[in-house]
């Protein structure tokens, strides 16, 4: 698209970017886990337990949520501790819940 872009064409970008982070947040187990990071860090260690799922299954919903750029993440010796990259993220959540 380069330079002719029109404001018609960045709109379409931010609607298929909400679109693809609502997709993210729409499953129920990646919801509790917003939730879980609300107060601040956790490592998936500490995750696991709560949500209730396997290893692999909490490993996939933290590597989306990140690639996702909803959550950052930074080792700490050996563990990784995961953290909310954007408070903004909790309003939707927040919002979508009052909806519900």
């Amino acid at each position: 698209m380069g330079e002719n872009r029109t404001l018609f064409d960045v709109a379409e970008e931010v609607q298929a970017d909400t679109a693809r982070i609502l997709k993210v947040l729409g499953d129920p187990n990646r919801l509790k886990i917003i939730e879980l990071l609300r107060d601040g860090e956790l490592c998936q260690c500490e995750i696991i337990p709560i949500i209730g799922q396997s290893q692999p299954t909490v490993s996939r919903h933290l590597n989306m949520l990140e690639e996702n750029g909803i959550l950052v993440s930074r080792k700490d010796g050996v563990r990784v501790l995961y953290k909310i990259a954007d408070p903004r993220v909790l309003k939707i959540v927040e919002l979508a819940a009052y909806l519900a």
